[in-house]
This record gives C-alpha cells, sequence and structure tokens, in this order.
C-alpha cells in the first residue's frame, strides 16, 4: 500500500488527484491532505480518504477545520508552518500541487525527504529552479511532472535516449483569445477571459491560459526538468488540445502523447508510475475527432511567450520575477483593476525594472518575489484614476 500526501488537496488538480485516490481506496494510505482555506471541501476529503493529518493553511481557520473533524480521529492542524511540518511527513508519494510561491518551502521539504514528488507547482522550477533540482540530487528524490504538456513529453522520453533528442513541443489551446481582436483582448473583462473552450481550470490557470503565461512558464519548467535549452523548447497551439506534447528525435521520429484533456490521465501516470492504473477518464475517439490542427502562437497576441523566454535567458531572479509580477496582474484583472492586456504590460514593465538578480538559495528567490510583488503593486497604484479595464 502507498503511503500518499497531497498538498493542495481542495485546488483543482489535488481535487482530481482525490477523485483518482477515491476510486480504488485500497492502494493507498493517505499521511497527510493540505488545503487552503476551503474548510468544508478539505474535511470532506480527509473523511473519504481517512487521511491521518488535515491541515489548513490559513491558521484562523483551525477552530473550523476542527468542528468539522470531530469524532473522526483525524488530526488537524494550521499555519504555514504545519503546512511545512506536513509535507516533510514520511509518504512515499507527495502530489506538490500548492499554486504560487506558497508551496515553494512546502514542495521543497518533500523533496528533502527524498521521496517520489509529482509535481503541479510551476513555481518550484520557475521560481526556485536552480535550489529545487540540487535538493532533488542531494536527497536523491524522484521528481515526475504533471502538467499534461510535462507529463507527456516524460512518456514521450520513455526510451531515455536524451542525446537523441532534436527539440520538444509544448501545445496549448490557445485559450478564448486564439483568434480575438487587439481591441476585443483589451476590452475584454474576467467573465470572457476565463471562458476556457476545452479545460476546466481554477480562475488563476485559467487567465495564465488565456494570455499565454502559463505556457512560458511551461517552457521555463521544460528547460529545467528536461536540461534543454531554450531554443530547443519549440510552443504550438493546437485547438483540439488532444495532442498534449511531442519530441523530435534525431532520426526523424517524432513520438507524440495524446489523451482526452482531463488532467487525472497525467496524475495517474504519476500516481503510478513506472506502471499504468485505470482511470475513468474519457477515451479519445479519432475518428469522431476527424481533425487535430496545428499553428504558430501569434507573438503579437501573446507577449507572454517572449517575457517568459526573455526570463528563461536572462536566468537569475528573473524567472521568479516574472512569476510573481504575472500573478498580481492577474488578481488586479479578476478584480478588474487592470485590463487584460495590462497583464502582460505590467509583467514587461516590473522584469525591466529588477533585472536579472542573483537567486542562488530559497531565502534569495522568496525575496525577489516580494519585490517583484511590491513593484506590481506600485504599478497598478500609479495608474491614473480610470485607467481601468475598459470591459462593460
Amino acid at each position: 500500500m502507498k503511503s500518499v500526501t497531497i498538498l493542495g488537496s481542495t485546488g483543482s488538480i489535488g481535487a482530481s488527484t482525490v477523485d483518482l485516490l477515491l476510486q480504488d481506496p485500497g492502494r493507498t494510505r493517505v499521511v497527510a491532505l493540505v488545503g487552503g482555506r476551503n474548510v468544508a471541501l478539505l474535511a470532506q476529503q480527509a473523511v473519504a480518504l481517512r487521511a491521518a493529518h488535515a491541515v489548513i493553511a490559513d491558521e484562523s481557520l483551525l477552530p473550523a477545520l476542527r468542528d468539522h473533524l470531530e469524532g473522526t480521529g483525524i488530526r488537524a492542524s494550521a499555519g504555514r508552518q504545519a503546512v511545512c511540518d506536513a509535507a516533510a511527513e514520511p509518504a512515499d508519494w507527495t502530489m506538490a500541487a500548492i499554486t504560487g510561491a506558497a508551496g515553494l518551502a512546502p514542495t521543497l521539504e518533500a523533496v528533502r525527504g527524498g521521496r517520489t514528488i509529482a509535481l503541479a507547482n510551476k513555481e518550484a522550477l520557475v521560481c526556485a529552479g536552480d535550489v529545487m533540482l540540487r535538493a532533488v540530487a542531494e536527497a536523491g528524490a524522484t521528481l515526475l511532472p504533471v502538467d499534461s504538456e510535462h507529463n507527456a513529453i516524460f512518456q514521450a522520453m520513455a526510451d531515455r535516449q536524451t542525446d537523441r533528442i532534436d527539440k520538444i513541443v509544448l501545445t496549448a489551446s490557445g485559450g478564448p483569445f486564439r483568434t480575438a481582436s487587439h481591441d476585443e483582448m483589451e476590452r475584454a473583462g474576467p467573465e470572457t477571459a476565463l471562458r476556457h473552450p476545452v479545460w476546466s481550470m481554477g480562475a488563476k490557470i485559467s487567465i495564465d491560459s488565456a494570455t499565454m503565461f502559463n505556457k512560458g512558464l511551461e517552457v521555463i519548467e521544460a528547460a529545467r526538468l528536461f536540461d534543454l535549452p531554450e531554443e530547443r523548447i519549440d510552443v504550438l497551439v493546437h485547438p483540439q488540445s488532444v495532442v498534449h506534447g511531442m519530441v523530435h528525435y534525431a532520426d526523424g521520429s517524432v513520438l507524440a502523447q495524446l489523451g482526452a484533456p482531463d488532467m487525472r490521465i497525467p496524475i495517474a501516470h504519476a500516481l503510478a508510475w513506472p506502471g499504468r492504473i485505470a482511470t475513468s477518464s474519457p477515451r479519445l475517439d479519432l475518428a469522431q475527432l476527424a481533425t487535430l490542427s496545428f499553428e504558430a502562437p501569434d507573438p503579437v497576441r501573446f507577449p507572454a511567450l517572449r517575457l517568459a523566454r526573455a526570463a528563461l535567458k536572462a536566468g537569475g531572479a528573473a524567472p521568479a520575477i516574472l512569476s510573481a509580477a504575472n500573478e498580481i496582474a492577474v488578481e488586479s484583472f479578476l478584480q478588474r483593476g487592470i485590463g487584460f492586456l495590462d497583464i502582460a504590460r505590467l509583467v514587461e514593465t516590473v522584469l525591466d525594472r529588477l533585472g536579472a538578480q542573483s537567486a542562488d538559495t530559497l531565502d534569495s528567490v522568496l525575496h525577489w518575489d516580494a519585490e517583484a510583488r511590491r513593484a506590481a503593486t506600485a504599478w497598478i497604484a500609479a495608474r491614473p484614476a480610470g485607467a481601468t479595464t475598459r470591459a462593460a
């Protein structure tokens, strides 16, 4: 029986992981579940999975969590230190799905335990790639990518002949603005940007898909995961979201991984690796799909890709600054503080202002993360009155 911890169990990736575990509860023993603020869902998951420990990140919600778990025998705790302590508890397999910089410290704790980490937290490698990979090497931990694109590349590299790879290709749906005009994107409000044509995701990830910042972050993550230079990582827009990644080999072969747009598929691969388990995910019917199309991303419509590639080349703290500024920009957009196209404008301004500082420890990464957030917040505050989103 495999022991499992889920960091971020109440988010979209965490909830999909819980769903998989519930399909065959006899295969796993749940050590800990960690959630953010959704007390009711966390308690429900903990009871359903018979978890030993439930942790809520918001310390003020501990009394509510204890009330929900009264009489169950499940230990309840709360706060940032409790999250890290839960991540450090021995477990065979840990799902690292706490989004943003908040996930860095607990993911690092899990890595230091030398265990298998299913990595869904992009920031772990985007912001703190050098720190995280050094810790992985020192602890003998195993990183398994969960992002559908990186998991696809990992599967297509099954023979591990990485020295025979010409390039890899990450696919992108193009989001809701794939064919939109500049004016339509300038006027777009959160409701439109959140309307993803294929995937069902949380608000932050949905906006990142609409701007293609998610794909930019994935380029940086792929460079770290697969030890490839930026110029050997391509992006193609693939509206059907069936081909998730491709590997071009030196002999001219191209290996691709296909699957329904369901995150339970890459999660199941990481959970069972190096084996396979059955899932209830939809099965592909290629005859019904009939057509799979691909196109190069529009660099004018999606400047996020250019900014992410520049941050990757600059190195140091630049990727962390990019990610943090984007988080603040997305949050402001969702609150109608800035327009949709202002997201990239804000990020570019903060990148130019702060530059590529050294960041070889977690403390230095977190320092520049905080500096980027301050600079982004100041940019928003300095905007002239009325210069917010023009969306109706």
